[in-house]
């Protein structure tokens, strides 16, 4: 005997937002992962800005079924459109 399950009603408060981000930063601590999204700029070829936008603490289980949905989504998105390739990290310098 398969439970129903229960319907999912999604709504958005009155502080919810979208942002763009080309920054992720992650802190883990026994308790809770903290993802901080944030923009990168170069401002010059000596100086690199990070202005952190968003913070997110997600469980332990949280941030795990975050990876694994990631995990899929991006094994969907490389099937269709090519696998991703990151850049090599810059050598010690500007950023360009």
């Amino acid at each position: 005997m398969n439970p129903s399950q229960p319907k999912i009603q999604l709504t958005q408060t009155e502080d919810y937002r979208e942002i763009y981000s080309n920054s992720v930063q992650v802190r883990v601590s026994v308790w809770d992962f903290l993802l901080v999204f944030g923009l990168v700029h170069q401002e010059t070829p000596e100086q690199v800005n990070v202005n952190n936008t968003l913070g997110v603490y997600l469980s332990p289980q949280q941030a795990k079924a975050l990876w694994n949905i990631l995990g899929q989504n991006l094994a969907q998105y490389e099937q269709t459109f090519g696998t991703l390739v990151l850049e090599p990290q810059p050598p010690k310098g500007p950023v360009h």
